[in-house]
């Protein structure tokens, strides 16, 4: 038993100390979506679909729930936002060639089509964010539409 209660006291101190190693939130202030709106010129319901269920990984700027505020919970959330942006970072959008937007569309179109995204554990604790499949039809619909733009005219800047 006392080694039982070793175990817990020092579980419990590395829980402890843990919480003073955080890493860096991903947090930008300004409007770093400009760029990306006003080249892509979604709908209202994309825009509105895109804010509740894509921008908090895909983007600069993330809304944390409290949870973030625990380790080793923080550092989970900060790896998948850091792989999400990896893969698409709709704030950097500027920054990609006319050749890797129409590739960023049709991965959108790919991941919304079979339905990977939004991830299933983001969606468990953020049950607004799943998407219907009007909105998964609406979201393909404008990525389609948007990427064939990208093929047919000169790359905007």
């Amino acid at each position: 038993m006392k080694v039982m209660k070793k175990i817990a006291k020092l579980l419990l101190l590395l829980f402890i100390a843990i919480q003073f190693f955080r890493p860096e939130k991903n947090i930008n202030q300004g409007n770093h979506l400009v760029s990306f709106i006003t080249e892509t010129n979604p709908p209202e319901n994309i825009k509105i679909i895109m804010t509740n269920s894509c921008y908090d990984c895909h983007s600069n700027s993330t809304e944390y729930p409290w949870y973030n505020n625990v380790a080793p919970v923080s550092w989970w959330l900060s790896w998948h936002i850091q792989r999400a942006k990896g893969n698409l970072n709709f704030s950097d959008w500027d920054s990609y060639t006319k050749t890797q937007k129409v590739h960023k569309l049709e991965e959108i179109i790919e991941v919304i089509d079979e339905r990977e995204m939004p991830l299933k554990q983001y969606t468990w604790l953020h049950n607004d964010t799943k998407l219907s499949r009007e909105q998964c039809e609406d979201v393909i619909e404008w990525a389609r539409l948007t990427r064939t733009l990208y093929e047919l005219g000169p790359q905007p800047r």
